[in-house]
């Protein structure tokens, strides 16, 4: 905000902060596809940032308002969206992390630039702590109604290798997730399911020979992440299995130039992987597994930072799990950066979270936002876990996208505020 307020060309500096700032917190995409696709998405990002530039022009107070504006437009558009960078992810061990069970992500993003700006403020020997009043709701206590627990085995398999062709070898990462799973219910067979995360089995499990036996051969419930093919149509899902039905949910928001090619006579212009890619197709609505009183909503990787298909999947769900597959980006900080994506949506929606990777990291999380237990990166891991089955509703999940208007709002209010703060001048 200073240098915003200080530099002589406003939209220069606000490009430069986010052309920065994208590019060493993104700079995992580049691992296995070169630096093009990188820059493309840093340079587009901090595009997107320019009108932060009008923060010297109409008021320093008005900053918060305008950084969120961009930060609600960069979530949805274009291709759905890429949210990934939300403030509010940066904030999962931030004293006022609970704002996000009021606010939702954007309301804790707004309270952490409100924050910034009284500091700001303040150093300029400004007081005003009106921007503050949000923090009173913390004081609000949140009585969770838990209805009982579920037991389960997190299984991560790990694959042969990291990178693009993790599972080049047909169905090893399958049998590595079958092999700890034996190994787990060799020490406690006292489970509900077993959860896999998404591509934990590199083969159509309803067609390849051998695949089905062996999933029903653990006589648990399971619920993997398998890639399928329906009518000729690649999806990506998760599926609850169990030996006498399947439950398929396929993945709705699918990652742009990575599970679809937007744009691709353009795109292939710019990278001759292009062409390796084959478009999935999207799935059309939410679904809850049920396993005896646990109900329990599948989240696949990308969609995590999806507000809207959030909201949905969980309106009747009592359980999270987020099943992602982090091999093609090695042991970069993707994995962490999406754990802690993880932690503010518990908090968010008041769900404990069951959080599986093939590779790591794989976690349990409450709806504190705390994390159990977790695994290290690229090894082959299990964790047992019986998560509190939750059915009260946060406040942030009653108001759905109210929640994001209301903080606008104050935002707007904030930048309109008496006593010259929104006029401030150096």
């Amino acid at each position: 905000m200073y240098c915003i307020n200080r530099f002589a060309r406003p939209f220069l500096s606000s490009f430069i902060f986010a052309l920065t700032f994208n590019a060493l917190a993104l700079h995992w995409t580049s691992i296995y596809v070169g630096a093009t696709p990188w820059l493309i998405l840093t340079f587009g990002q901090a595009l997107m940032s320019l009108p932060l530039g009008f923060a010297k022009k109409y008021g320093i107070a008005l900053y918060p308002f305008i950084f969120i504006v961009l930060e609600e437009l960069r979530n949805r558009f274009p291709f759905q969206g890429f949210g990934w960078l939300r403030i509010a992810y940066s904030q999962a061990d931030a004293p006022y992390r609970r704002i996000a069970a009021f606010g939702g992500a954007t309301g804790l993003s707004a309270m952490t630039l409100v924050l910034a700006l009284t500091i700001f403020m303040l150093s300029k020997a400004r007081i005003n702590l009106l921007p503050l009043l949000p923090l009173v709701l913390l004081l609000i206590p949140l009585h969770m109604q838990v209805i009982g627990v579920t037991k389960a085995i997190l299984v991560q398999g790990d694959v042969p290798q990291l990178g693009l062709d993790f599972n080049s070898r047909a169905t090893q990462v399958f049998y590595n997730h079958l092999q700890e799973s034996k190994k787990a219910l060799a020490v406690n067979q006292d489970v509900d399911f077993i959860l896999w995360p998404e591509n934990s089995v590199d083969v159509d499990a309803f067609t390849y020979p051998g695949i089905g036996k062996a999933l029903d051969a653990l006589s648990k419930p399971l619920i993997i992440g398998a890639v399928i093919r329906e009518k000729g149509r690649l999806e990506n899902t998760s599926i609850l299995w169990t030996k006498d039905s399947k439950n398929v949910y396929v993945k709705m928001h699918l990652t742009p130039f990575g599970e679809y090619i937007p744009l691709r006579a353009l795109a292939r212009k710019i990278s001759p992987l292009v062409d390796s890619v084959e478009d999935f197709t999207p799935g059309r609505s939410t679904k809850v597994f049920t396993i005896r009183n646990a109900k329990i909503a599948p989240i696949i990787c990308f969609e995590l930072i999806d507000d809207s298909l959030i909201q949905k999947a969980v309106r009747h769900a009592n359980l999270i799990v987020v099943q992602t597959n982090n091999a093609t980006f090695g042991k970069s900080s993707e994995s962490a950066q999406q754990l802690s994506i993880s932690r503010i949506r518990a908090i968010e929606y008041g769900r404990n979270i069951l959080s599986v990777s093939t590779t790591g990291i794989s976690a349990t999380i409450n709806y504190n936002g705390d994390i159990g237990v977790k695994t290290p990166i690229h090894t082959p891991a299990y964790i047992f876990s019986a998560p509190a089955l939750i059915d009260t509703q946060t406040p942030r999940a009653i108001a759905g996208d109210w929640a994001g208007v209301v903080a606008l709002i104050w935002l707007l209010l904030i930048g309109a505020l008496p006593g010259r703060i929104g006029k401030y001048r150096r």
